[in-house]
């Protein structure tokens, strides 16, 4: 998708999803699953450029106007992609997950590769590259089926070309562009033998019926558009897909935090996961996603559910902050804001800057013990000193949080305000003789600190959420950094066109100078306003004054061998009659002294500027 930022203004008018519906009915690209914020985004942006303010008017232009659907899909299709993109990534997938790959599969076996959102096709002639390194080009000629797909049939045409400039090129070795690629004109082919391996064809993730009995599964940057009920129903073909033990590679921004039971992890750091063995898979049955009252009510019963759960955190009765491995503050919940005094605006602020990191008790410490060990810390009765004089005992849980490849994200620290349990039990304490109403107490501190510990698993569960939902943020900025990217390309190239025309421009300029200074006459260029703006050797040879010397200066206030207010009545029949004036001669003393007769005719120019050609008569 291409993406230059979108103009600030108020929101269109009209409905975006009757929009979409339009869209999807009459040109079959269903963008029903897109996340909404992105999808807007990009919609707006293109409205801005045809200068239309409202929805349903743009619907307009799109029914009158073909070619504004083209215009469209380019600016909602985000097709930024390069040659082993990420290098990292691809180095750990040749390295350690190829090898591997093709171990578990016979001598005489295809092996079965799908690059899903391939976009121009970079990312498939990378897997080509690979395998072919791996297993040697004729190997892999034999062997190797790769399948590249896209909804963009315009950049699946510059796939099937398999021709790149030398920039696009730049990211491979010159050993790997020497030998893969072969010079074609001003561009590079990839090479034959390879391409013929490599099929490309249209196809939607999100509706069409995937390719089965994979052993590689490549969907980089693509699912982070889709909201949570596409990636599911996304996940889904790509788990059909893959064979036991089949490989999917993901893009940095997305992970598979609540499929577990389907994929396990081989490198969460280069986000690539594994089909879990013994998970027969299940026949699969197409199921695209449409925009009627049944999903929009779906929808809203989801947004239902994660708004109960945000609120459950956010009203427990417990104060709850949750700090992130840079020891930066993500999350505070209701009750710490008013226990504590926080608000929203120390949201993402350091932790030890704010008072409670250090009082009643040093936990910045303990945060570090909690992380080291991977187990909760306990502080029971952490003595407050409130405003009023008053003395508030805090039972304080610090609980380290990790994903689900184990990998740390954080800490809970969840304060149990235990003011009055602790005071009851200093005063059972002075007043041993009361053993049965101290042991009454006791138990019924017991029952609350049971229900406390269920409240902060539920807690914890709720945290876990949460996290999906950053990891969600977290992929709509990789979506706007991809467009930032796409349009600093996009000003690379029009500053390599400025670039060339600037150099013709050079080039006309020095060829004009250069038969201005051939001319033996002399020759005087002016202005609208009658100052020079040309003055050839021919001139300077003539009357003795230099170009610079009278660049942009008033012709007739120039003091030298000629009377210029005898040269006035034929500039100015020139310019009154936009033709040719003259000659006429004027007697004039040119640069060495001598009295000459210099010949002197006016042709008029474009936008009132005016050419004087002088010359001596030799009649002097």
């Amino acid at each position: 998708m291409t993406g230059k930022g979108v103009p600030s203004g108020p929101e269109p008018g009209g409905d975006l999803e009757e929009l979409l519906v339009f869209i999807r009915d009459a040109r079959g690209f269903d963008f029903t699953g897109y996340k909404r914020s992105t999808l807007a985004r990009r919609i707006r942006k293109r409205m801005a450029d045809a200068r239309i303010a409202d929805y349903a008017d743009y619907q307009d232009r799109l029914e009158a106007d073909a070619e504004e659907f083209r215009a469209l899909f380019n600016t909602i299709l985000i097709n930024v992609t390069s040659f082993f993109r990420d290098p990292e990534g691809w180095a750990h997938l040749q390295r350690e997950i190829l090898p591997e790959l093709v171990a578990a599969r016979g001598a005489d076996e295809d092996i079965r590769v799908w690059s899903a959102g391939c976009s121009s096709g970079q990312e498939p002639y990378s897997l080509a590259i690979l395998f072919a390194e791996v297993l040697g080009v004729e190997e892999c000629v034999r062997r190797v089926k790769l399948y590249g797909t896209d909804v963009d049939e315009e950049a699946l045409r510059e796939a099937r070309s398999g021709l790149y400039t030398a920039k696009a090129l730049e990211p491979l070795a010159p050993e790997l562009r020497d030998k893969y690629f072969e010079p074609n004109g001003a561009q590079f082919a990839f090479r034959a033998d390879l391409r013929r391996r490599v099929i490309f064809g249209r196809h939607d993730i999100t509706r069409d019926a995937p390719i089965s009995r994979l052993d590689l599964l490549v969907c980089r940057n693509t699912l982070m558009y889709f909201n949570a009920e596409a990636q599911s129903q996304i996940i889904d073909r790509f788990h059909f897909a893959l064979r036991e033990g089949g490989h999917l590679f993901l893009g940095k921004a997305e992970m598979l935090l609540s499929d577990g039971e389907r994929f396990e992890v081989a490198n969460m750091r280069q986000r690539i996961f594994r089909r879990r063995p013994g998970d027969a898979a299940t026949p699969y049955h197409p199921a695209p996603l449409k925009m009627d009252a049944t999903t929009g009510t779906e929808v809203r019963e989801a947004s239902r559910k994660r708004q109960l759960r945000d609120l459950t955190l956010e009203t427990s009765p417990s104060a709850t902050i949750a700090v992130d491995p840079d020891g930066a503050i993500v999350l505070i919940n209701a009750a710490a804001r008013a226990q504590f005094g926080l608000t929203t605006y120390d949201l993402n602020r350091p932790f030890r800057d704010l008072e409670i990191s250090y009082r009643p008790i040093e936990l910045r410490s303990l945060i570090e013990q909690a992380e080291t060990e991977r187990h909760a810390v306990r502080v029971p009765a952490a003595e407050r000193q409130l405003h009023d004089g008053e003395i508030q005992f805090l039972d304080i849980v610090i609980q380290p949080m990790s994903a689900a490849d184990g990998e740390p994200v954080g800490v809970a620290l969840t304060f149990l305000d235990t003011t009055v349990a602790t005071k009851l039990h200093n005063e059972l304490t002075r007043t041993r003789g009361e053993l049965e109403a101290a042991y009454d107490a006791l138990q019924s501190t017991n029952e609350e600190l049971e229900t406390t510990n269920e409240e902060l698993q539920s807690s914890i569960e709720e945290l876990e959420t949460t996290n999906e939902e950053l990891q969600s943020t977290n992929e709509e900025l990789e979506t706007t950094n991809e467009e930032l990217q796409s349009g600093n390309e996009e000003l690379e190239t029009m500053n390599e066109e400025m670039r060339i025309r600037s150099g013709e421009l050079d080039e006309a300029r020095s060829f004009l100078e250069g038969v201005l200074s051939s001319i033996a006459a002399g020759v005087v260029v002016l202005d609208a306003d009658l100052r020079v703006h040309s003055w050839n050797r021919g001139a300077e040879d003539l009357w003795g004054l230099r170009s610079r010397e009278v660049h942009l200066q008033p012709f007739f206030a120039l003091d030298f061998g000629l009377p210029t207010e005898q040269v006035r009545k034929v500039v100015a029949d020139c310019q009154r009659t936009g033709a040719r004036s003259g000659p006429a001669d004027v007697t004039a003393v040119n640069r060495i002294g001598r009295t000459i007769v210099c010949s002197i005719a006016c042709s008029p120019m474009d936008g009132g500027g005016i050419v004087l050609l002088m010359e001596d008569t030799g009649r002097g």
